[in-house]
């Protein structure tokens, strides 16, 4: 492995800055560290530009001891880290090991760990061998670290080389927490049987695996679907005197949903209720997203109600998840109620997600609601407010819809005959706003004149756009001349 004093790294030019013109130019009063960290936390959430980036966290002094400063390090790494821009990452945590407050190994374990959110494995390690040199002593904490930044990077191979050699070779015992890094890395890997030598050595050490190790091994054996070793790992639990507890129960539960197999979690639930546990709001969530995720939206609907019934509150993925499949099945009233719920509470379900609400009530004749909700979303998300402009354009006009279908009857009353632009205008106008029935006859008009291709071509986006009006489309199809 390279080592960062042999690495030629390019100077990142550096401008001359205050805290307060960089995190709050508009104000006269000097920040204290709280705000600071706050100013450059809301100002990292939209920037891109990395030498910005790197200006933010100085004038911001970020340390580790706190928890805001943290949050700060790990959004300007991950944004740097996307702009590849890898030297100004080193750059930046060499300049902050050189920091008198900063030569603990609480840092040293924190840019360990950063490290391995860039994926800069090398760095890591040698930031772990060379703490000595900064005169920051080495103990299983920074050890742990360095497990944790293999794992975050999912750099597998080097997490097990890490565990089989550096506890020997710089004399520091392994703990619990050392363990269950390992034991989540060869569950992620795919080699969760590994995991009983581990078992094993860690009885040698004395060291008792805690409800966090099994419960990783019964992730890890429903992901590669063993479900006989499953039934091993609990057996274990009882021969270590642990019982299964409500996160054991919400691992399976979750587990057996990703496998597509939320009737068998459902029966867990059930044998759940059965020994009088309770379940929580994370075992429902997971139970609701499982069913909707199948496309048993009935089912999810039902144990949202139970969950409030019993006492569960949902929480703010609970009812996005709800609110996005029920717009997918197209149960858009559902949704609606649901969604404005949700916002009640604060939680406001993504841009994609509002937009398919939106768009889905216009096609149901609820423009009003639509129109309202648009509102709302200008009004609370004044940056997004041209997005959510250009979704307004598209929707139908207030009370137009039945205007033109008082004028097409007249239409066709006294005997008119509109041009292929004006079928396919206003066939397109009515079935955005939900008037299928009317529509879907017009596509033949369009038929009649000869413009057979461009009627195929509508009713292929009619089909898409509304699944339910599918088989009508298909009707319609099959009558157009060959």
């Amino acid at each position: 492995m390279a080592s960062l004093s042999k690495l030629r790294l390019p100077t990142l030019h550096r401008r001359p800055f205050s805290s307060s013109s960089i995190l709050n130019p508009d104000s006269k009063t000097p920040l204290n560290s709280k705000q600071k960290s706050r100013a450059a936390l809301a100002l990292l959430k939209s920037e891109k530009n990395p030498e910005r980036i790197l200006d933010i966290c100085r004038a911001a002094s970020l340390t580790p001891s706190s928890h805001l400063d943290r949050i700060a390090f790990s959004l300007a790494i991950s944004r740097l880290a996307d702009s590849n821009h890898f030297y100004g990452i080193r750059l930046f945590l060499e300049e902050l090991k050189t920091r008198p407050d900063l030569k603990t190994e609480r840092f040293m374990a924190h840019a360990i760990v950063l490290y391995g959110q860039a994926k800069l494995i090398d760095d890591a390690v040698q930031t772990f061998v060379k703490m000595p040199d900064l005169g920051v002593e080495r103990t299983v904490k920074s050890l742990n670290a360095l497990l944790f930044s293999c794992l975050v990077a999912k750099d597998y191979s080097e997490v097990k080389r890490v565990y089989l050699e550096f506890p020997k070779k710089y004399g520091i015992d392994l703990n619990l927490d050392s363990y269950n890094t390992v034991i989540k890395a060869f569950s992620e890997s795919g080699s969760t049987s590994s995991v009983y030598s581990l078992l094993g050595e860690m009885d040698r050490k004395r060291c008792k695996p805690n409800a966090t190790s099994f419960g990783t091994m019964i992730a890890g054996f429903y992901k590669e679907e063993k479900f006989e070793d499953v039934g091993k790992v609990l057996d274990l639990m009882n021969k270590y005197d642990m019982l299964p507890g409500i996160s054991t129960y919400n691992i399976r539960i979750h587990s057996l949903c990703k496998l597509g197999k939320s009737v068998e979690a459902k029966a867990l639930l059930d044998g759940m209720l059965s020994r009088g546990m309770q379940p929580n709001s994370v075992t429902y969530c997971h139970l609701i997203h499982g069913f909707c995720k199948e496309g048993r939206l009935e089912e999810g609907k039902n144990l949202f109600k139970k969950m409030v019934d019993r006492g569960c509150k949902p929480d703010s993925d609970c009812y996005f998840t709800l609110v996005h499949f029920l717009c997918r099945g197209e149960d858009f009233e559902a949704a609606l109620e649901l969604c404005k719920e949700s916002m009640k509470k604060g939680w406001v379900p993504n841009f994609s997600t509002m937009k398919l609400l939106v768009n889905g009530l216009a096609s149901v004749s609820k423009i009003d609601e639509a129109r309202e909700l648009v509102g709302q979303m200008k009004e609370k998300f004044s940056k997004s407010t041209d997005m959510w402009s250009q979704v307004e354009e598209g929707l139908p006009k207030e009370g137009k819809l039945d205007e033109v279908k008082s004028s097409l009857k007249k239409m066709v009353n006294s005997g008119c005959k509109l041009d292929s632009d004006g079928y396919f205008t206003l066939v397109c106008f009515l079935y955005q706003g939900g008037e299928f029935e009317v529509a879907l006859p017009l596509v033949n008009g369009l038929a009649s004149i000869s413009k057979i291709d461009e009627a195929r071509e509508l009713l292929e986006q009619m089909k898409v756009k509304f699944a339910k009006s599918a088989d009508m489309c298909s009707q319609v199809e099959e009558g157009l001349p060959k």
